[in-house]
């Protein structure tokens, strides 16, 4: 007969205090502590029981916040309002925060003129709106013999989105595929 409750018990356990950012109160197992007080202020080293009714008499949480430390510093704090106002800038930034997409566009070295008008509209709207653009140029069957087309065509694609879109480095051949990156230009 196996016993596995206190296993998982166990492992329930070692999760809960995992996933969790700072101990707190009465998690704390360290001897001697640095104390910050309520105002940010250095109370100096003190034991852990001390360090306790200084976060009742306030009362506030006893956070420990360098757990590495020699002795660890803890600190008197509301706890809840520290995770609240922490979640709060974390959401700001990620909203601040702008994300560039790649989008690709295919040629071939036999595009028709109408054809290569409507890819470099297309590559133009992507620029003005903050996408970097992928062009890709396949070379099929014995084209591959005549890449001077090639660069032709991606050299005059270049030039028709010089207004909106900047290149970094020359295009690049991979396989059957010349390919160059156009980033969109900072006004």
């Amino acid at each position: 007969m196996h016993t596995v409750l206190p296993c998982v018990f166990y492992w329930m356990e070692e999760t809960a205090i995992a996933t969790k950012d700072h101990l707190i109160n009465e998690e704390i197992t360290a001897k001697e502590v640095r104390l910050v007080g309520v105002n940010s202020e250095a109370l100096g080293i003190m034991s852990i029981s001390e360090a306790r009714k200084y976060a009742e008499q306030n009362n506030v949480d006893l956070v420990l916040m360098a757990p590495n430390a020699v002795p660890p510093v803890c600190r008197a704090m509301d706890y809840g309002k520290f995770c609240f106002t922490r979640d709060k800038k974390e959401k700001e930034a990620k909203k601040k925060q702008q994300t560039v997409k790649i989008k690709e566009i295919q040629l071939s070295c036999r595009i028709d003129v109408h054809d290569f008008e409507t890819r470099v509209n297309q590559a133009k709207k992507f620029l003005s709106g903050g996408d970097k653009v992928k062009v890709v140029l396949r070379f099929k069957g014995r084209e591959m013999t005549h890449q001077d087309i090639g660069r032709e065509v991606i050299a005059r694609f270049m030039e028709a989105c010089s207004a909106e879109g900047s290149n970094d480095k020359a295009p690049s051949l991979d396989g059957r595929f010349m390919s160059v990156v156009l980033a969109p230009v900072k006004k």
